[in-house]
Order: C-alpha cells, then structure tokens, then sequence
C-alpha cells in the first residue's frame, strides 16, 4: 500500500480512537454530573430532615429550661418569705413544737435548685442569648447538684465560691464564649454529625473529565456518610424532644400545686406584714409551708435528674474534664445517652407523691 494510503488509515484511526476518547469522556462527564446531581438531592432533603428535627428539639429544651429557671427562681423566693415568718414563730413558746419536717438533705437540694436558677440568670440577664434555656436543661440537673472543686456543695457554699462553683458545673467553657445553642442539639450530637457534613462540605473536584467521574463517586460516598449521620442524629434528637416534652409536662402539673402553696405563703406574709397576731395564723402557716416544701422536693428530685447520663467515679463523684465542666458518658455513636431510667422512676414516683398535695 502507498505510503501517503497507510498514513492517511492511521490518521483516521487516530481520529477513531479520539473520537472515541472524546465518547468516554463525556459519558464520563455525564455519569459524574448525575452522581453528584442525585447525590446532592439527597442531602438537601435530609439536611432538611435534620435542621427541623434540631429547631423541634432546641425548643423542647430551651421549654423545658426555662420552666426549671422559673421553678427555681420560685424556690428562691419560697425561702426568701418563709425563713422570716418561720424565725417569727420560733420566738413564740407557744409555737416552738410546730416544725417543718423536711429532711435536710431534701432541704438541701431545694436550695441548691434555687441558687443554681438564680446564679444562672444572673449570669444571662439581659444577653438574650439564643439556647440559654437549652443549655440550663442540659447541665442544669447536674448543675444543681455539683460539688465545687473543693468538695463542698453548691447549697452550703456562698458569695462568689458558690457562683464559680455552679458557672463551672454548668460547662463554664462554653458560657464564657456564648455559646449556649451548643448546649442543645449540637451539644447532643456532639461531632459525630458536623465532622461528615464539614468533610462533604470541603471536597474538592478534578477538573478533567476521567477523574470528574472518580471524585462524584467520592463525594457520593460521602455524602451517604453524612446522610447516615444525619439520621442517626435525628433519631437522638427526637428522643431527647420526646424526653424534654415528657419531662416539662410533669414538672408543669406539679409546678401548678406548689404555685397554689406559694400563693397561700405570700398572703400569709402580707397579714403578718399588716399587723396581725402571727400565732393566730401558726398551725395553718406551718401546713402551708410544710407542704410547700415537699412539693419542692418533689420537682427537686425531677430536676436534678439529669436528662443525659452523667459520668460518675467508682465513689459515684461526678466527673470533669480539666475545665471543671461535668462530663457526659456517650454511646458507640458517640452521642450523649439519655437517662430514661432514672427519668422515668423519678416521674411515676412524682405521680404518686404529689397524689396527696392535690386536693
């Protein structure tokens, strides 16, 4: 064959072969754009999922928080009226065997209750930081019931020891950066969530068509990564709005019956204010008081139930990090552990006590 023949059959095949370069290229190209296109469906749609899932959940806590506060703040004032009129009757002979029988311990706790919700809204007042609430649902049971680094606890101590002593129960690391909306979903789901969607965020692509192809199938497989995430995310979240909800809803009925007790002391308060003879009032003034108590303790005992598992050392001292904030035990997702059981003995316990202050 002619030489100018045999150059021309390679130049076509030549041709052939990119012609056919070409073909892969753009069936690689298209194979790539409808990875990615379907793969990007997907986590928008469960991104979605998870972001309402979250918004649900930070306003169960943020709810749930700010009943706690208010519960707290409530006790505060419950001491603050009963104390004095309490000191007034003691000075009377005559009523000096009329005695509230709350133990101490229980006494205790309401107190530790009370300063940790007045400390904790001192430290907030007038930030409007979004997820205070939140946050105070999260740390507030282990908060009211945290030893200062010395040992003490927060109920005995006062001053600033027993602010520091309750900022640094409370997670102080992430107060002192504003960080409280960490304490509700985020705070639940710690990592485990962010660390795949950052990763899928920050992937980068190959410009030429054949390695288009192998980096969709990267992100494709991120992406399920993230997807995965994301619904185990979900799930957590929703049993933490599940258990927030359930919790805010005992803690509303039974708040109703101490709110009845605290309005019977605050009248009290105002005859005494008004002149009249203390011991004439003592036997119903004691009733008020005593009951008012006991229904603290009862909401004590939700409230300082913690919602997620607090680590505990082999003497059951909660632990902490060397921030002084309180650690969380977590499971193989390295997600924070609800506390049901506990939660769920200490409300049909509550149904059961408060049964008698009713009426």
């Amino acid at each position: 064959m002619p030489l100018p023949f045999i150059l021309g059959a390679a130049a076509i095949a030549l041709a052939g072969t990119g012609a056919k370069k070409a073909y892969d290229g753009y069936q690689d190209s298209s194979e790539a754009d409808s990875i990615t296109e379907e793969a990007e469906s997907l986590y928008e749609e469960e991104e979605s999922i998870f972001k309402k899932q979250e918004e649900v959940t930070n306003n169960s806590l943020d709810n749930l928080g700010e009943l706690q506060l208010s519960i707290g703040a409530d006790f505060a004032e419950f001491q603050r009226i009963s104390e004095p009129l309490l000191e007034k009757l003691a000075q009377h002979q005559e009523t000096k065997d009329l005695q509230i029988n709350i133990p101490k311990n229980e006494l205790d706790k309401i107190e530790g209750v009370a300063f940790s919700a007045t400390a904790y809204l001192g430290k907030v007042a007038g930030s409007a930081v979004a997820g205070a609430g939140a946050a105070y649902a999260v740390y507030g049971g282990v908060m009211a019931l945290a030893a200062a680094s010395t040992g003490t606890p927060i109920a005995a101590l006062s001053g600033a020891a027993a602010y520091n002593a309750a900022m640094a129960a409370i997670g102080g690391g992430s107060i002192a950066a504003g960080g409280f909306g960490m304490a509700g979903g985020a705070a639940i789901l710690g990592g485990v969530v962010a660390a795949p969607i950052a990763l899928v965020a920050g992937l980068a692509y190959a410009s030429h068509a054949e390695k288009k192809l192998e980096g969709a199938r990267e992100y494709q497989e991120q992406v399920q990564q993230a997807v995965d995430s994301m619904r185990i995310g979900c799930r957590n979240l929703k049993q933490t709005e599940d258990y927030a909800n359930k919790i805010h809803k005992e803690l509303a009925r039974v708040y109703q019956i101490f709110g009845r007790y605290f309005q019977d002391l605050k009248n009290m308060d105002t005859l005494v204010r008004n002149g009249i003879d203390i011991q004439t009032i003592a036997p119903a003034l004691i009733q008020i008081i005593q009951n008012g108590y006991a229904v603290a303790a009862i909401l004590t005992d939700i409230i300082t139930t913690p919602l997620f598992k607090a680590k505990k050392d082999a003497n059951g001292e909660l632990v902490k990090d060397k921030t002084d904030t309180i650690e969380f035990e977590t499971d193989s997702d390295g997600m924070k552990i609800i506390n049901k059981e506990e939660i769920d003995a200490h409300i049909t316990l509550s149904t059961y006590n408060s049964k008698s202050f009713e009426a």
